[in-house]
């Protein structure tokens, strides 16, 4: 059967618009609980383990590791990194911890219960995001590009470019692995995408804006960076870049997605 051609256009226009739709629908939020956030942490790497928050800060002169306390937001153990390196994405791996640095192509592996420094290990790409798959280091660098890299030697063994319906999917910056899927905050973006780490595909975006509310942060590099999960009990936790707080988050299907008061301590 043959249809007529301004029919054929017709449905040409709808296909479009609705693939228009995919690309740009995002699931939404609601948060669970608020805690307190050091206002002058700049965020680059974050991840919850063994009931504490980890963090990687960033600027030069400025940047450090810190394990803190998630009710409070208290610093319980911090090392500084030198003046000339700027901090970046955060990784456990066994025992240790991996921190990257942004432009030195270094990182930093230590001890997670001394932050005593272990050794170091280079890198061709800039540093951004760090994450794990239980495999594989996983790490960002600005790109549509995510580097897998063996733990054990530190030598990158492959890489997926993240492209969201064919378009490459640039300024990939926090990582966090969950459920199977590599969650990745975008430079100056409200969004987390979610990505196949098999294929690089975008399965999904979730809109964080509005979780501050306006005035909260003035700075224009307070940026939403900081992505932590807590696998044991299916927690999620978001902050960002000199933000005052970190939210514990539930993500709400595309559709679904009402914001409702939150909570505060």
């Amino acid at each position: 059967m043959r249809f007529p051609r301004f029919f054929r256009a017709f449905l040409l226009v709808v296909f479009a618009i609705q693939a228009a739709a995919l690309a740009f629908a995002a699931d939404g939020y609601r948060v669970v609980d608020v805690y307190p956030h050091d206002p002058h942490a700049f965020t680059q790497g974050l991840i919850y383990l063994d009931g504490h928050l980890y963090e990687s800060t960033g600027l030069r002169g400025q940047s450090s590791l810190r394990m803190e306390d998630l009710q409070t937001g208290r610093v319980l153990q911090q090392v500084d990194l030198p003046a000339q390196d700027f901090g970046e994405g955060l990784a456990s791996w066994g025992s240790t911890l991996i921190q990257l640095t942004w432009q030195a192509h270094i990182a930093f592996v230590y001890d997670r219960f001394s932050f005593r420094l272990l050794r170091t290990f280079h890198y061709d790409e800039e540093g951004w995001g760090l994450t794990q798959d239980g495999k594989h280091l996983i790490l960002s660098d600005g790109t549509a590009t995510l580097h897998f890299f063996d733990p054990s030697t530190f030598r990158e063994v492959g890489h997926i470019e993240v492209k969201d319906h064919g378009t490459p999917v640039t300024q990939l910056n926090e990582l966090e692995y969950v459920r199977g899927q590599i969650y990745s905050n975008v430079w100056h973006s409200n969004r987390i995408a979610r990505i196949s780490p098999e294929t690089g595909q975008v399965l999904g975006w979730i809109d964080l804006s509005g979780l501050l509310q306006p005035g909260e942060v003035t700075n224009p590099e307070a940026v939403l960076n900081g992505i932590a999960y807590d696998a044991a009990h299916d927690r999620l936790f978001v902050t960002g870049k000199l933000w005052p707080k970190l939210f514990e988050i539930k993500v709400v299907p595309e559709g679904a997605k009402e914001i409702p008061a939150r909570r505060t301590k």
